[in-house]
């Protein structure tokens, strides 16, 4: 019988260390505390902007800017929250009853070819800018996760915002709904990598048919597993981003 080989400590690591993200976010209620607040203030038409895929390996990253009416009542009914911490079909829902009762909604994408072209951070402010323009009613203020934006709206920067905020996390979960089905629609295009199953993240099995197959023209090929792929250098252990942590813990608990 072949021996088993330990798992390698920084793995383990960022597994830990996904683990305990998912508990902590858990914990944290999430509310319209953030808007009740700017409304307190004056403001009145307040969007939430939030972005999925900065992590993945492949394919564009998508985001979405959500203006959500005063009374958040049956959103927060209905279990929104933070994306990552629903099933598919939890998320489906919500996507429908948000756009359903919304003010507004819009949603963006960056391509591969441009976040090698500008890197993910620029790439993902593009992307949140691009969702806040195409709104069909005018913001006075931004509720954004972690980011600041170039643009003359107020705006609030609210870290963990997709687990505080119910308008981050309408935008967080109508974004991860639009890129979900467009990684199902391009795994028919490109069979062989998973990309249903994924969702481009940089899972074991990702990595391994990359390995295999070699990257297409949507992946992303200054990011590290691929760079040294392409470079023939050694691949990298650890996995970029806290999201792509968080996405591989999803698949596990089946989240889809």
């Amino acid at each position: 019988m072949g021996s088993v080989l330990p798992a390698s400590p920084h793995t383990a690591h960022a597994i830990t260390a996904a683990t305990a993200k998912q508990r902590m976010l858990k914990l944290l209620v999430c509310s319209d505390a953030p808007e009740q607040a700017l409304r307190y203030r004056g403001f009145r038409s307040i969007a939430g902007v939030d972005e999925v895929g900065r992590g993945a390996l492949f394919g564009p990253v998508v985001a979405a800017a959500v203006i959500l009416p005063e009374r958040l009542g049956s959103l927060a009914r209905a279990g929104l929250k933070d994306s990552k911490q629903l099933t598919r079909e939890h998320r489906e829902k919500l996507d429908r009853r948000i756009r359903k009762i919304a003010l507004a909604v819009s949603v963006a994408e960056v391509d591969a070819g441009t976040i090698d072209r500008v890197n993910i951070y620029q790439a993902t402010r593009i992307a949140m800018l691009a969702a806040v323009q195409a709104l069909t009613v005018a913001p006075d203020h931004l509720l954004i996760d972690a980011m600041r934006l170039d643009h003359p709206c107020a705006q609030t920067r609210l870290f963990y915002g997709d687990a505080l905020s119910l308008s981050i996390a309408a935008a967080s979960v109508v974004a991860k709904v639009h890129r979900d089905r467009l990684m199902r629609e391009l795994d028919a295009q490109h069979p062989g990598y998973g990309l249903a199953a994924h969702k481009g993240y940089g899972t074991p099995q990702h990595r391994r048919q990359l390995r295999e197959l070699g990257p297409c023209a949507l992946h992303r090929r200054t990011f590290a597993p691929v760079r040294a792929l392409i470079a023939g250098e050694p691949e990298p252990e650890a996995l970029l981003f806290d999201d792509a942590l968080l996405e591989e813990g999803e698949l596990e608990a089946g989240g889809d």
